[in-house]
């Protein structure tokens, strides 16, 4: 599965809004219209994200690269681009490795698509590798729980925590993965479920405030979920719920683990507190698909991630490896060149 295909000097994304109910893709040739894709979550996902950034400003070279000062078009295409969306590290990381090639390159069209792929290539790889690791932490007969989306859809390709999730099922380890559905534009149940089904991997899908209780039965034995940003000290931003799910399973006794790259590690800030968490419109509460479900009026908050104490982590799951406390050491060799 794949969401994400560069083709004839184009970007192709899978437009997640529309999933399950249909399969488009979308064609982009302008960096504008690909920041908006981002910002309005046609792709999502921190991975997803940086490879679309870097696609992107192939795009925006494309348009520059026979124009009058070329390094400071390409300047003003990644500010546009960089200001889509705060929280995923990613997208900044991978808009540094370009703009590092085209300041030293300038208008080298055919090394920068290069460049692009190659991000959309090493993340694949990363996924695969962190799979095999994380599936060691699986035992026999497993019943996963999961949060939002952090598989193939977010990623270039295999995922993260459905990475772990694949490989483990691939070697006969999961008996079950619960998906939380994952308010409120529920990429849980349209993504990760859709996911899981078309892999033919069980899955059961259930509300998002249906998790503690689930565990209470005993039909938890691990939860695995994403990371948008990790900071030094190991504390991590992910989709909302995420902070729920890590305390509700420190008192259940529960193994928690989160599945990230490196290049999603931002070792520049300390802790959690400085993360920035994306603040989206109260309409995303309000309704859903045009439908909706409270008054227009209300005052809303909406949060698109929290961020979780790194106490509150089993062991964070790398392409490098299983990192165990303490992870402001363990995380500190991890930085992605």
């Amino acid at each position: 599965m794949e969401a994400i295909r560069w083709e004839d000097s184009a970007l192709y994304l899978l437009d997640q809004t529309r999933l399950p109910a249909a399969e488009d893709w979308l064609r982009y040739t302008d960096y504008r219209q690909v920041a908006k894709a981002i910002q309005t979550m046609v792709v999502r996902g921190a991975p997803a994200i940086g490879i679309t950034a870097a696609y992107a400003m192939v795009l925006a070279a494309q348009e520059n690269a026979c124009k009058g000062d070329f390094p400071a078009a390409m300047s003003r295409a990644k500010a546009v681009l960089a200001a889509s969306r705060p929280t995923a590290v990613n997208l900044f990381w991978a808009l540094d490795r370009m703009e590092n090639l085209w300041l030293s390159a300038g208008p080298d069209l055919p090394r920068l698509e290069e460049e692009a792929r190659a991000i959309h290539r090493e993340d694949v790889l990363m996924n695969e590798a962190m799979g095999r690791a994380g599936a060691e932490l699986v035992p026999q007969g497993a019943r996963i729980l999961t949060h939002c989306n952090a598989g193939a859809l977010a990623t270039g390709g295999y995922g993260t925590a459905l990475g772990v999730i694949r490989a483990a099922h691939a070697q006969g380890k999961v008996s079950m993965v619960y998906a939380d559905e994952t308010r409120p534009l529920l990429q849980g149940a349209r993504l990760t479920a859709y996911e899981l089904v078309r892999d033919r991997i069980p899955v059961t899908l259930i509300c998002d405030d249906m998790a503690g209780y689930l565990m209470a039965q005993g039909k938890v034995d691990l939860v695995v979920v994403g990371c948008d940003r990790m900071a030094a000290n190991g504390d991590f931003a992910n989709k909302i719920g995420t902070y729920s799910l890590a305390v509700l399973a420190k008192y259940h006794g529960i193994p928690f683990y989160t599945a990230l790259p490196s290049s999603t590690i931002d070792r520049s800030i300390p802790n959690g507190g400085h993360i920035p968490v994306e603040q989206r419109g109260g309409e995303e509460v309000t309704g859903f698909a045009g439908v909706p479900t409270g008054p227009v009026d209300v005052q809303t908050w909406n949060p698109a991630f929290d961020v979780t104490p790194h106490e509150l982590l089993t062991a964070v799951i790398t392409e490098r490896g299983v990192l165990r406390p303490p992870f402001d050491r363990e995380l500190a060799g991890l930085v992605h060149n």
